[in-house]
Protein backbone atom coordinates (compact mmCIF):
# COMPACT_ATOMS: atom_id res chain seq x y z
CA UNK A 1 0.00 0.00 0.00
CA UNK A 2 2.00 3.27 -1.35
CA UNK A 3 1.31 6.38 0.95
CA UNK A 4 -1.58 8.08 -1.27
CA UNK A 5 -3.60 4.97 -1.09
CA UNK A 6 -2.69 4.97 2.91
CA UNK A 7 -3.65 8.51 2.85
CA UNK A 8 -6.86 8.11 1.31
CA UNK A 9 -7.83 5.01 3.79
CA UNK A 10 -6.64 7.32 6.68
CA UNK A 11 -9.03 10.16 5.86
CA UNK A 12 -11.97 8.33 5.46
CA UNK A 13 -11.50 6.35 8.29
CA UNK A 14 -10.61 9.72 10.73
CA UNK A 15 -13.77 11.35 9.03
CA UNK A 16 -15.74 8.22 9.70
CA UNK A 17 -14.62 8.31 13.57
CA UNK A 18 -12.94 10.40 14.98
CA UNK A 19 -14.48 13.60 13.27
CA UNK A 20 -18.07 12.45 14.87
CA UNK A 21 -17.10 12.05 18.06
CA UNK A 22 -16.68 8.04 18.39
CA UNK A 23 -12.94 7.25 18.11
CA UNK A 24 -10.99 9.07 21.06
CA UNK A 25 -9.25 12.43 19.09
CA UNK A 26 -6.40 11.84 21.77
CA UNK A 27 -5.84 8.94 20.41
CA UNK A 28 -5.15 10.19 16.88
CA UNK A 29 -3.32 13.32 17.78
CA UNK A 30 -0.48 10.88 19.54
CA UNK A 31 -0.36 8.97 16.32
CA UNK A 32 0.29 11.35 14.17
CA UNK A 33 2.01 14.28 16.06
CA UNK A 34 5.70 14.65 15.66
CA UNK A 35 7.44 12.33 17.95
CA UNK A 36 9.49 15.62 19.27
CA UNK A 37 6.42 17.19 20.48
CA UNK A 38 5.66 17.09 24.65
CA UNK A 39 2.43 15.50 25.43
CA UNK A 40 0.38 18.80 25.46
CA UNK A 41 0.25 17.88 21.71
CA UNK A 42 -1.97 15.08 22.73
CA UNK A 43 -4.40 17.72 22.72
CA UNK A 44 -6.32 17.01 19.18
CA UNK A 45 -7.32 20.64 18.98
CA UNK A 46 -3.80 22.38 19.63
CA UNK A 47 -2.46 19.88 17.36
CA UNK A 48 -4.91 20.71 14.63
CA UNK A 49 -4.21 24.77 15.66
CA UNK A 50 -0.12 23.62 15.35
CA UNK A 51 -0.71 22.70 11.92
CA UNK A 52 -2.81 25.54 11.04
CA UNK A 53 -0.49 28.19 11.74
CA UNK A 54 2.66 26.41 9.80
CA UNK A 55 1.24 27.41 7.00
CA UNK A 56 2.69 29.79 4.44
CA UNK A 57 -0.25 31.87 4.43
CA UNK A 58 -0.04 32.25 8.51
CA UNK A 59 3.11 33.32 8.62
CA UNK A 60 2.36 35.36 5.68
CA UNK A 61 -0.37 37.13 7.49
CA UNK A 62 1.74 37.38 10.65
CA UNK A 63 4.63 39.25 8.26
CA UNK A 64 2.15 41.64 7.55
CA UNK A 65 0.19 42.17 10.75
CA UNK A 66 2.15 45.27 11.73
CA UNK A 67 1.66 47.40 8.60
CA UNK A 68 -1.59 46.47 8.17
CA UNK A 69 -3.24 47.50 11.88
CA UNK A 70 -2.26 51.17 10.39
CA UNK A 71 -5.30 50.83 8.58
CA UNK A 72 -7.68 49.56 11.34
CA UNK A 73 -10.91 50.80 11.50
CA UNK A 74 -12.83 52.11 14.01
CA UNK A 75 -16.27 53.37 13.96
CA UNK A 76 -17.36 56.51 15.87
CA UNK A 77 -19.60 56.27 18.79
CA UNK A 78 -21.95 58.95 20.50
CA UNK A 79 -23.45 58.40 24.26
CA UNK A 80 -25.45 60.71 25.75
CA UNK A 81 -25.41 61.64 29.34
CA UNK A 82 -28.03 63.85 31.57
CA UNK A 83 -25.92 65.98 33.47
CA UNK A 84 -27.50 68.46 36.37
CA UNK A 85 -25.62 71.81 36.80
CA UNK A 86 -22.76 70.76 34.71
CA UNK A 87 -21.95 70.31 31.37
CA UNK A 88 -19.72 67.47 30.21
CA UNK A 89 -19.01 67.50 26.19
CA UNK A 90 -21.51 68.95 23.39
CA UNK A 91 -24.82 70.03 24.69
CA UNK A 92 -27.82 68.01 22.73
CA UNK A 93 -30.11 70.99 22.81
CA UNK A 94 -33.16 69.07 21.41
CA UNK A 95 -32.59 66.36 23.83
CA UNK A 96 -31.78 68.85 26.54
CA UNK A 97 -35.31 70.51 25.66
CA UNK A 98 -37.25 67.75 25.88
CA UNK A 99 -35.71 66.09 29.09
CA UNK A 100 -36.44 69.12 30.86
CA UNK A 101 -40.11 69.57 29.52
CA UNK A 102 -40.82 65.66 29.93
CA UNK A 103 -38.47 64.83 33.47
CA UNK A 104 -37.36 68.02 34.98
CA UNK A 105 -39.94 70.82 34.53
CA UNK A 106 -39.24 74.49 35.46
CA UNK A 107 -35.15 72.78 36.44
CA UNK A 108 -32.96 74.87 34.24
CA UNK A 109 -29.98 73.51 35.58
CA UNK A 110 -30.70 69.48 33.59
CA UNK A 111 -28.35 69.38 30.30
CA UNK A 112 -28.00 66.56 27.82
CA UNK A 113 -24.46 66.01 26.83
CA UNK A 114 -23.13 64.19 24.19
CA UNK A 115 -19.55 62.64 24.01
CA UNK A 116 -18.01 61.40 20.69
CA UNK A 117 -15.26 58.18 21.01
CA UNK A 118 -14.08 55.74 18.69
CA UNK A 119 -15.89 52.55 18.39
CA UNK A 120 -13.21 49.44 17.85
CA UNK A 121 -15.04 46.51 18.54
CA UNK A 122 -16.48 46.43 15.05
CA UNK A 123 -17.17 42.85 13.41
CA UNK A 124 -14.55 43.21 11.56
CA UNK A 125 -11.91 43.79 14.08
CA UNK A 126 -13.59 40.96 16.19
CA UNK A 127 -12.25 38.69 13.20
CA UNK A 128 -9.43 40.03 13.67
CA UNK A 129 -8.25 40.04 17.22
CA UNK A 130 -9.71 36.05 17.64
CA UNK A 131 -7.60 34.97 14.32
CA UNK A 132 -4.22 37.40 16.26
CA UNK A 133 -4.99 35.00 19.34
CA UNK A 134 -5.85 31.99 17.98
CA UNK A 135 -1.41 32.33 16.36
CA UNK A 136 -0.14 34.00 19.55
CA UNK A 137 -1.48 31.58 21.77
CA UNK A 138 -0.19 28.47 19.55
CA UNK A 139 2.61 30.29 19.03
CA UNK A 140 3.08 30.20 22.63
CA UNK A 141 2.44 26.67 23.16
CA UNK A 142 5.14 25.41 20.48
CA UNK A 143 7.63 28.45 20.61
CA UNK A 144 11.06 26.22 21.34
CA UNK A 145 9.73 23.66 18.84
CA UNK A 146 9.33 26.58 15.98
CA UNK A 147 12.95 28.08 16.93
CA UNK A 148 14.33 24.71 16.57
CA UNK A 149 15.51 23.26 13.64
CA UNK A 150 12.77 20.41 13.30
CA UNK A 151 11.95 18.90 9.23
CA UNK A 152 8.07 19.12 10.38
CA UNK A 153 8.67 23.17 11.30
CA UNK A 154 7.70 25.39 7.36
CA UNK A 155 10.52 27.08 5.96
CA UNK A 156 9.15 30.40 6.96
CA UNK A 157 9.14 29.80 10.51
CA UNK A 158 12.60 28.74 10.60
CA UNK A 159 14.87 31.94 11.77
CA UNK A 160 12.18 33.95 11.96
CA UNK A 161 12.50 34.29 16.01
CA UNK A 162 12.51 38.50 14.93
CA UNK A 163 8.57 37.69 13.72
CA UNK A 164 7.40 35.93 16.47
CA UNK A 165 8.94 38.51 19.23
CA UNK A 166 6.79 40.75 16.51
CA UNK A 167 3.59 39.16 17.50
CA UNK A 168 4.41 39.35 21.03
CA UNK A 169 4.75 43.07 20.72
CA UNK A 170 1.52 43.67 18.64
CA UNK A 171 -0.12 41.17 21.27
CA UNK A 172 1.04 42.98 24.51
CA UNK A 173 1.80 46.85 23.34
CA UNK A 174 -0.53 47.38 20.01
CA UNK A 175 -2.99 50.26 21.35
CA UNK A 176 -4.94 49.42 18.63
CA UNK A 177 -5.24 45.98 19.49
CA UNK A 178 -5.40 45.85 23.23
CA UNK A 179 -8.82 48.06 22.66
CA UNK A 180 -10.36 45.38 20.71
CA UNK A 181 -12.32 43.67 23.32
CA UNK A 182 -11.62 39.57 23.46
CA UNK A 183 -14.43 38.31 21.38
CA UNK A 184 -16.85 35.99 23.46
CA UNK A 185 -16.76 32.19 22.88
CA UNK A 186 -19.28 32.08 19.98
CA UNK A 187 -17.38 34.92 18.14
CA UNK A 188 -17.15 35.60 15.49
CA UNK A 189 -20.60 34.36 14.32
CA UNK A 190 -20.89 33.99 10.38
CA UNK A 191 -22.06 37.16 9.84
CA UNK A 192 -18.62 38.57 11.09
CA UNK A 193 -16.95 36.55 9.00
CA UNK A 194 -19.17 37.48 6.17
CA UNK A 195 -18.28 41.00 7.09
CA UNK A 196 -14.87 41.16 7.62
CA UNK A 197 -14.82 39.27 4.01
CA UNK A 198 -16.50 41.48 2.07
CA UNK A 199 -14.34 44.22 3.58
CA UNK A 200 -12.81 46.67 1.59
CA UNK A 201 -9.55 46.21 3.30
CA UNK A 202 -7.30 43.58 2.64
CA UNK A 203 -6.45 42.57 6.38
CA UNK A 204 -9.84 42.02 7.18
CA UNK A 205 -10.37 39.74 4.66
CA UNK A 206 -7.58 38.11 4.54
CA UNK A 207 -8.39 37.39 8.58
CA UNK A 208 -11.74 35.55 7.64
CA UNK A 209 -10.37 33.54 5.06
CA UNK A 210 -7.84 31.92 7.35
CA UNK A 211 -10.24 31.46 9.90
CA UNK A 212 -12.67 29.86 7.52
CA UNK A 213 -9.87 27.38 6.84
CA UNK A 214 -9.51 27.06 10.42
CA UNK A 215 -13.29 25.76 10.87
CA UNK A 216 -13.12 23.52 7.99
CA UNK A 217 -9.70 22.05 9.70
CA UNK A 218 -11.78 21.64 12.73
CA UNK A 219 -15.21 20.00 11.02
CA UNK A 220 -12.97 17.51 9.56
CA UNK A 221 -13.67 18.55 5.67
CA UNK A 222 -11.89 16.16 3.56
CA UNK A 223 -9.26 17.91 1.87
CA UNK A 224 -8.28 19.42 5.47
CA UNK A 225 -7.46 15.74 7.22
CA UNK A 226 -5.95 14.79 4.12
CA UNK A 227 -3.36 17.76 4.22
CA UNK A 228 -2.91 17.40 7.84
CA UNK A 229 -1.75 14.21 7.06
CA UNK A 230 0.36 14.69 4.38
CA UNK A 231 1.93 18.16 5.45
CA UNK A 232 2.57 19.07 8.54
CA UNK A 233 1.76 16.48 11.18
CA UNK A 234 4.06 13.90 10.24
CA UNK A 235 7.39 14.33 8.91
CA UNK A 236 6.98 13.42 4.96
CA UNK A 237 9.18 10.49 5.05
CA UNK A 238 7.67 9.06 8.34
CA UNK A 239 4.94 7.05 7.66
CA UNK A 240 4.91 4.39 10.32
CA UNK A 241 2.25 5.86 12.61
CA UNK A 242 0.18 6.23 9.92
CA UNK A 243 0.52 3.17 8.75
CA UNK A 244 -0.22 1.77 12.66
CA UNK A 245 -2.77 3.77 13.11
CA UNK A 246 -4.28 2.55 9.38
CA UNK A 247 -4.06 -1.26 11.23
CA UNK A 248 -5.65 0.15 14.20
CA UNK A 249 -8.53 1.46 12.39
CA UNK A 250 -8.95 -2.16 10.47
CA UNK A 251 -9.70 -3.82 13.87
CA UNK A 252 -11.67 -1.36 14.99
CA UNK A 253 -14.24 -1.94 11.17
CA UNK A 254 -13.70 -5.60 11.30
CA UNK A 255 -15.01 -6.07 14.34
CA UNK A 256 -17.67 -3.44 14.00
CA UNK A 257 -18.98 -5.50 11.38
CA UNK A 258 -18.57 -8.85 13.07
CA UNK A 259 -20.43 -7.94 16.19
CA UNK A 260 -23.16 -5.90 14.24
CA UNK A 261 -22.64 -3.21 17.01
CA UNK A 262 -20.77 -0.06 17.56
CA UNK A 263 -17.82 -0.34 20.51
CA UNK A 264 -17.52 2.12 23.39
CA UNK A 265 -14.43 4.45 22.66
CA UNK A 266 -12.37 5.74 25.62
CA UNK A 267 -9.96 8.30 25.89
CA UNK A 268 -6.03 7.27 26.40
CA UNK A 269 -4.79 8.81 29.66
CA UNK A 270 -1.70 7.57 30.77
CA UNK A 271 -0.01 4.17 31.60
CA UNK A 272 -3.75 3.18 30.07
CA UNK A 273 -3.82 2.54 26.70
CA UNK A 274 -7.24 0.88 26.08
CA UNK A 275 -8.98 2.12 22.68
CA UNK A 276 -12.57 0.24 22.02
CA UNK A 277 -14.52 -2.28 24.26
CA UNK A 278 -17.21 -4.21 22.60
CA UNK A 279 -19.99 -5.44 24.59
CA UNK A 280 -21.62 -9.14 24.22
CA UNK A 281 -21.37 -12.65 25.49
CA UNK A 282 -17.59 -12.37 24.78
CA UNK A 283 -15.95 -8.84 25.92
CA UNK A 284 -13.61 -7.85 23.29
CA UNK A 285 -10.89 -4.87 24.64
CA UNK A 286 -8.80 -3.27 22.02
CA UNK A 287 -5.09 -1.86 23.00
CA UNK A 288 -2.81 0.21 21.71
CA UNK A 289 0.85 1.13 22.14
CA UNK A 290 3.13 -1.07 24.10
CA UNK A 291 0.84 -3.21 26.14
CA UNK A 292 -2.44 -3.26 28.95
CA UNK A 293 -0.80 -2.40 31.83
CA UNK A 294 -3.82 -1.50 33.74
CA UNK A 295 -5.03 -4.87 32.91
CA UNK A 296 -1.54 -6.34 35.00
CA UNK A 297 -0.53 -7.27 31.26
CA UNK A 298 3.40 -7.66 30.95
CA UNK A 299 5.96 -8.98 28.26
CA UNK A 300 8.94 -9.25 30.08
CA UNK A 301 11.28 -12.05 28.40
CA UNK A 302 13.28 -13.77 31.01
CA UNK A 303 15.24 -17.09 29.74
CA UNK A 304 14.75 -19.98 32.06
CA UNK A 305 17.74 -22.50 32.70
CA UNK A 306 18.14 -25.73 33.81
CA UNK A 307 15.43 -27.32 31.90
CA UNK A 308 15.94 -30.39 29.91
CA UNK A 309 13.66 -29.07 26.91
CA UNK A 310 14.60 -25.74 25.25
CA UNK A 311 14.06 -22.26 27.30
CA UNK A 312 11.22 -20.21 26.14
CA UNK A 313 14.08 -17.75 24.26
CA UNK A 314 15.43 -20.53 22.64
CA UNK A 315 12.08 -21.64 21.28
CA UNK A 316 11.21 -18.04 20.10
CA UNK A 317 14.70 -18.06 18.34
CA UNK A 318 13.87 -21.56 16.88
CA UNK A 319 10.52 -20.78 15.73
CA UNK A 320 11.37 -17.81 13.72
CA UNK A 321 13.73 -18.95 11.83
CA UNK A 322 11.22 -21.96 11.28
CA UNK A 323 8.28 -19.75 10.35
CA UNK A 324 10.60 -16.76 8.18
CA UNK A 325 11.64 -19.66 6.43
CA UNK A 326 8.51 -20.91 5.17
CA UNK A 327 6.97 -17.98 4.72
CA UNK A 328 10.06 -16.68 2.17
CA UNK A 329 11.23 -19.77 0.90
CA UNK A 330 14.62 -19.52 2.63
CA UNK A 331 16.99 -20.35 5.07
CA UNK A 332 18.27 -17.90 7.89
CA UNK A 333 19.92 -17.88 11.62
CA UNK A 334 18.76 -16.75 14.07
CA UNK A 335 18.24 -12.81 15.64
CA UNK A 336 17.03 -10.88 18.16
CA UNK A 337 14.43 -7.84 19.09
CA UNK A 338 12.05 -6.13 20.98
CA UNK A 339 8.45 -5.45 19.94
CA UNK A 340 5.45 -2.59 20.40
CA UNK A 341 1.85 -3.87 19.77
CA UNK A 342 -1.47 -3.71 19.28
CA UNK A 343 -3.28 -5.77 22.05
CA UNK A 344 -7.07 -7.56 21.53
CA UNK A 345 -8.52 -9.46 25.04
CA UNK A 346 -11.17 -11.48 24.54
CA UNK A 347 -12.91 -12.46 27.80
CA UNK A 348 -15.56 -15.07 28.62
CA UNK A 349 -18.81 -14.02 30.24
CA UNK A 350 -19.77 -17.20 31.18
CA UNK A 351 -16.27 -18.41 33.05
CA UNK A 352 -14.44 -15.40 33.31
CA UNK A 353 -11.53 -16.83 30.51
CA UNK A 354 -9.09 -15.08 28.34
CA UNK A 355 -7.93 -14.86 25.52
CA UNK A 356 -5.34 -12.73 23.81
CA UNK A 357 -4.04 -11.44 20.04
CA UNK A 358 -0.85 -9.99 20.24
CA UNK A 359 -0.16 -8.04 16.91
CA UNK A 360 3.16 -6.39 15.48
CA UNK A 361 2.68 -3.71 12.81
CA UNK A 362 5.89 -3.20 10.61
CA UNK A 363 5.58 -0.59 7.70
CA UNK A 364 8.03 -2.30 5.64
CA UNK A 365 8.69 -4.34 3.08
CA UNK A 366 11.92 -5.40 3.96
CA UNK A 367 12.76 -8.86 4.16
CA UNK A 368 15.44 -8.70 7.14
CA UNK A 369 12.48 -6.22 9.03
CA UNK A 370 9.76 -8.69 9.01
CA UNK A 371 12.11 -11.60 10.32
CA UNK A 372 12.59 -8.89 12.80
CA UNK A 373 9.24 -8.51 13.62
CA UNK A 374 8.33 -12.29 13.40
CA UNK A 375 10.62 -13.13 15.98
CA UNK A 376 9.06 -10.03 18.44
CA UNK A 377 6.19 -11.09 17.63
CA UNK A 378 6.48 -15.11 18.93
CA UNK A 379 8.67 -12.79 21.96
CA UNK A 380 5.10 -11.10 22.73
CA UNK A 381 3.63 -14.24 23.24
CA UNK A 382 6.16 -16.33 24.72
CA UNK A 383 6.55 -14.09 27.59
CA UNK A 384 3.17 -12.72 27.57
CA UNK A 385 2.38 -12.69 31.39
CA UNK A 386 -0.86 -11.77 33.27
CA UNK A 387 -0.35 -10.67 37.23
CA UNK A 388 3.33 -12.26 36.43
CA UNK A 389 1.83 -15.84 35.41
CA UNK A 390 2.73 -16.84 31.94
CA UNK A 391 -0.49 -17.04 29.50
CA UNK A 392 0.77 -19.56 27.67
CA UNK A 393 2.55 -22.47 27.54
CA UNK A 394 3.17 -23.19 31.46
CA UNK A 395 5.37 -26.68 31.76
CA UNK A 396 3.96 -28.45 28.56
CA UNK A 397 6.00 -26.35 26.23
CA UNK A 398 3.45 -24.49 23.93
CA UNK A 399 5.02 -21.08 24.77
CA UNK A 400 2.75 -19.18 21.68
CA UNK A 401 -1.21 -20.12 21.85
CA UNK A 402 -2.97 -22.03 19.27
CA UNK A 403 -1.29 -20.46 16.26
CA UNK A 404 -3.92 -17.31 15.93
CA UNK A 405 -2.75 -15.65 18.46
CA UNK A 406 -0.14 -13.82 17.28
CA UNK A 407 -0.32 -11.74 13.90
CA UNK A 408 2.46 -9.49 12.53
CA UNK A 409 1.43 -7.04 9.71
CA UNK A 410 3.46 -5.84 6.79
CA UNK A 411 3.21 -3.91 3.96
CA UNK A 412 2.48 -5.38 0.87
CA UNK A 413 5.19 -7.16 -0.80
CA UNK A 414 5.78 -7.64 -4.93
CA UNK A 415 6.84 -11.45 -4.04
CA UNK A 416 5.04 -14.17 -4.29
CA UNK A 417 4.63 -15.30 -0.10
CA UNK A 418 1.90 -17.82 1.95
CA UNK A 419 -1.56 -17.58 1.65
CA UNK A 420 -3.39 -17.29 5.31
CA UNK A 421 -4.21 -21.15 4.63
CA UNK A 422 -1.01 -22.28 4.36
CA UNK A 423 0.14 -20.60 7.58
CA UNK A 424 -2.14 -22.49 9.50
CA UNK A 425 0.21 -24.46 11.26
CA UNK A 426 2.59 -21.93 11.91
CA UNK A 427 2.46 -20.43 15.43
CA UNK A 428 1.73 -16.86 14.26
CA UNK A 429 0.29 -15.23 11.01
CA UNK A 430 1.53 -12.62 9.03
CA UNK A 431 -0.88 -10.98 6.93
CA UNK A 432 -0.12 -7.38 4.03
CA UNK A 433 -1.69 -4.35 3.97
CA UNK A 434 -3.98 -5.18 1.18
CA UNK A 435 -4.99 -8.62 2.77
CA UNK A 436 -6.19 -6.84 6.14
CA UNK A 437 -9.78 -6.00 4.56
CA UNK A 438 -10.71 -9.34 3.21
CA UNK A 439 -8.49 -11.80 5.91
CA UNK A 440 -8.34 -10.09 9.16
CA UNK A 441 -12.24 -11.50 10.11
CA UNK A 442 -10.69 -14.69 9.29
CA UNK A 443 -8.29 -14.63 11.83
CA UNK A 444 -10.10 -12.76 14.74
CA UNK A 445 -13.15 -15.60 14.34
CA UNK A 446 -10.41 -17.99 15.80
CA UNK A 447 -9.79 -16.31 19.07
CA UNK A 448 -13.15 -14.11 19.53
Amino acid sequence: MNRDALLERLTEDILAYAMHGSFPESELARSIKPEQLDERFEEYELLLDLHFILQDDVVAFVRDLSEQLRSIRTETRTTSRTRRGTVDGRINWGDTIKKRYTEHPRDNSIFVCDNRSENYDIPENLVLKRLISVIHTTIREAEEYLRADYDWVSETWKGNEDLIDELQRIVERNVHVRRIRDPGSYEPTERMLTTAANSRHAVYRDAASLLRSRQRLFRGEPEEIRRLLEQTAIAPDDTDSLFELFVLFRFVATLEDMRESQPQFKTIATDRQEVARFDGDKEIVLYHDNSARDRNLSFVAVPEEDQDEPSRTEKVQLAAQKIAGDYFDKDYENHTGRPDVIVLEIISEDDDEHEYLIVEVKNSTNESTIRQGIKETLEYLAFLRVNEEFVFGGNEGDYFGSGWNGLLVVQDLDDQTASVDDQSDNEIAVLQASELEDELETILRDVV
